[in-house]
């Protein structure tokens, strides 16, 4: 077993990115940190490690539980780390907002109103 895994490697196994070069990348530009410093694709990852990563979805925080260097699936994936990532804030509901369609020309006097009235103005 595993006791360390290069933290370009260790991420894109247990699936925060898609692939290898997708990691790598997010180390380079520095999305990636291991307990609060931000690394290099090359760093060490060590179990108990805290992982911070910036993914696509958002920041994702991890602490490693298990080291693993080839990609797994999802369901063994998400056993390899125990994850603290804070729940994204509720979606705000917006109010509807009518479009007039492209080339309609202007609004009228009655359209403007409406709108302003669904404004609140």
């Amino acid at each position: 077993m595993e006791t360390t895994a290069r933290a370009d490697v260790w991420t894109s196994s247990v699936r925060l990115y898609k692939t290898r070069s997708a990691a790598s990348a997010a180390c380079k530009a520095g999305h990636v940190s291991v307990n609060d410093v931000k690394v290099k694709s090359s760093q060490t990852v060590h179990i108990g490690d805290r992982v911070e990563a910036l993914t696509d979805g958002g920041l994702r925080i991890v602490v490693v539980s298990r080291i693993i260097v080839k990609r797994v699936g999802a369901a063994v994936a998400v056993t390899c780390y125990v994850d603290h990532t804070p729940p994204p804030p509720p979606k705000e509901e917006t109010a509807y907002m009518p479009r007039r369609d492209r080339g309609a020309g202007r609004p009228t006097k009655r359209d403007r109103r409406a709108l302003d009235r669904l404004r609140g103005r």
